[in-house]
């Protein structure tokens, strides 16, 4: 497959790039190298391969789920402002 510079102005249009006139060859011939490399990929004999949806099969070590406070509410409230129990106090906000 060859791309055009027609192709190419299209695709600078629709990718939002201002290419100059100047170096319209120049891109097109960049794209074209890319094209053909991407071509000799189907070259590559593939059969008997599963496709993969990761390269690492190992599963991620977890944690349990436990839902706890962390015990720090006194670190944490200890620079705020205004405090009301174990909560921050805030102005009102709406009318």
């Amino acid at each position: 497959m060859s791309i055009d510079l027609k192709t190419v102005q299209r695709i600078a249009h629709l990718s939002r790039l201002k290419i100059p006139d100047t170096e319209l060859q120049q891109v097109q011939g960049e794209l074209n190298k890319i094209l053909a490399w991407v071509e000799q990929l189907n070259e590559v004999n593939v059969t008997g391969i599963e496709p993969l949806a990761n390269v690492n099969d190992e599963a991620l070590r977890g944690r349990d789920d436990v839902i706890n406070d962390g015990g720090k509410a006194a670190d944490i409230l200890a620079n705020a402002p205004a405090k009301t129990a174990d909560f921050f106090t805030v102005p009102k906000v709406v009318e």
